[in-house]
Order: structure tokens, then C-alpha cells, then sequence
């Protein structure tokens, strides 16, 4: 298995899309990785954009980058949601400076704004958010799956497959 002795994170919140948050759960465990549901408050149930509900195994501010190899983010109306918490945040910016895997997808590139960290960067995600993305000095791309460095993103499920091949890739040949 690929990715055996990998961690990574997958963030949630309300409102979360089903697709964005399971197909990464389920595949990278499939690839040996350890995967761990964050939320702002361990044990704290958060439903689904389609009502499917997830449990956070940890709280953000109870993980710490430096013990994960990547930190996935789903899209729906969660990653507004997530950015309401500092620790949420702090948790994103800091895998970032880790050099660790960033993936994020649909909307998800909101946290990458809230985390300052598109500055410069080549990212895509859901159309609508590509301004608010592009004020954040990102330079926006209409692709399935974009990598500058560490930073993974795509723009919507329909892109999951390439999303996680390009998260398994980055995520075998990196560090820790």
C-alpha cells in the first residue's frame, strides 16, 4: 500500500459536500494512509450539504501540523464555515509552511484565502469563487487538478479522481 506510515487530515464542518469529504476518506485509506476527521470540536457532528452526517475524530486546535502528512478540504458551504475558526485556520497556513500536502476542492479555496497562502500561486475551484481567489494574488486556472508545489486544488466532484491521484502522488514522494 502506497501511502502506509502517511497521516492525513480531512477538515469538516456544516454543510460540507458528501463527495469531497468521503471519496478522500475512503481512498486514501484504501492507499494505506491513516486519515483523521477534523472538526472545530472533537466528537462534534456535522452535516452534510445533503444532510449525510460525519463526526470529527479530533479538534483542530487539538492537532498539529507537523504530525500529518496532508490536510484535505472539501467544498460546500463548509469551508465558509471552517474559516469562522482560528484553529481551523492556524492548521491549514500551518501544513502549508510544513511543506505538507494543501488539497482543496469547490469552494475549499476559501481556506486557502483565510489562510493567506495563495499568494502567487496557480490554483482552480468551483467558477464561483474565482474572484475571491484571484484578489487573494492566486492566478486562477480552469483545469481539472492544479499542483504548484504542495498546494493541490480542483474545481469540482467531478474531478475527485484527478484530485486524488495528484494527492496520492505528492503525498508518496513527500517527507515525514
Amino acid at each position: 500500500m502506497e501511502l502506509n506510515g502517511k497521516k492525513a487530515v480531512i477538515l469538516a464542518e456544516k454543510l460540507y459536500n458528501e463527495y469531497e469529504l468521503i471519496y478522500p476518506y475512503y481512498r486514501l485509506q484504501e492507499a494505506g494512509a491513516r486519515v483523521t476527521v477534523v472538526g472545530a470540536e472533537k466528537g462534534a457532528t456535522y452535516p452534510g450539504k445533503y444532510g449525510l452526517p460525519v463526526t470529527a475524530d479530533a479538534g483542530a486546535g487539538e492537532v498539529s501540523a507537523t504530525d500529518y502528512d496532508a490536510v484535505i478540504i472539501p467544498g460546500g458551504y463548509a469551508p465558509d464555515h471552517m474559516r469562522r475558526h482560528g484553529a481551523m485556520v492556524d492548521l491549514v497556513r500551518g501544513m502549508h509552511a510544513g511543506g505538507k500536502v494543501v488539497a482543496a476542492i469547490c469552494h475549499a479555496g476559501w481556506m486557502l484565502a483565510s489562510a493567506g497562502i495563495l499568494k502567487g500561486k496557480k490554483v482552480t475551484s468551483f467558477f464561483a469563487i474565482r474572484d475571491d481567489l484571484v484578489h487573494a494574488g492566486a492566478e486562477w486556472i480552469d483545469k481539472d487538478v492544479v499542483v504548484d508545489g504542495n498546494l493541490i486544488t480542483s474545481r469540482t466532484p467531478d474531478d475527485l479522481p484527478a484530485f486524488l491521484r495528484a494527492i496520492i502522488g505528492k503525498m508518496k514522494t513527500s517527507a515525514g
